[in-house]
């Protein structure tokens, strides 16, 4: 049997070690942080419109229609533009699979519903798009920021430090556990890899990772 390319080990380890991750935290500490940031989370509350999944993605879609429209008018957009509209797209569809596919499946109840009695558990193909696991805003961002950093190498610090305050923000405000933000965050990004790699290797052309 032919072994396993490198990046696909990588994916498995990092796979592995965030099954883990968020197992642990599933176990030991989402109701307990939960709880901690309960009397907190009101301070955060005013977040909640203009971070909203629907006002991000309609941004997205934004940017999609207008970068669309640019490449009918001028022929041609930038390889920054390109990566751009992978982004995007990208970012929708992840979250898209993950709100009417994977939460579903897993049926995890968010922090609120938790705090007022639902049981912290799977509660398998009885979930809705209001259940928590996996986060869709970590998903989203994690999509998005997942096509950039392979190929823009100088904004995985940046992107990584701005998916690591989103992550804060969403269990500091009791919007998700924090099993949840891991899980999103893993699914996010490891989607946007793919579609960015997707994208390099269909274009025929070697991407400048810059």
């Amino acid at each position: 049997m032919r072994p396993l390319p490198a990046p696909a080990r990588a994916w498995l380890l990092a796979c592995a070690a965030c099954a883990a991750l968020a197992a642990f935290s599933f176990a030991h500490f989402d109701v307990p942080t939960a709880r901690y940031f309960w009397k907190f989370s009101r301070f955060l509350h005013p977040l909640n419109k203009p971070f909203a999944a629907a006002g991000i993605l309609t941004l997205e879609s934004a940017v999609l229609l207008a970068l669309m429209l640019a490449r009918l008018v001028r022929g041609h957009i930038s390889r920054f533009a390109e990566t751009l509209t992978i982004a995007c797209i990208a970012s929708i569809c992840a979250y898209g699979v993950n709100s009417l596919v994977l939460k579903p499946f897993f049926g995890i109840p968010n922090p609120t519903a938790v705090l007022h009695g639902a049981r912290h558990a799977l509660h398998l193909m009885k979930g809705s798009p209001m259940s928590g696991f996996p986060s869709g805003h970590m998903v989203l961002a994690g999509a998005f920021a997942g096509v950039f950093m392979p190929l823009y190498r100088k904004s995985i610090w940046p992107l990584g430090a701005l998916l690591g305050l989103a992550a804060a923000l969403l269990v500091a405000g009791d919007w998700h556990f924090l099993s949840d933000v891991v899980g999103g965050s893993f699914l996010g990004i490891s989607a946007g890899v793919l579609a960015g790699e997707a994208w390099s290797a269909s274009s025929g052309e070697q991407v400048t990772r810059m």
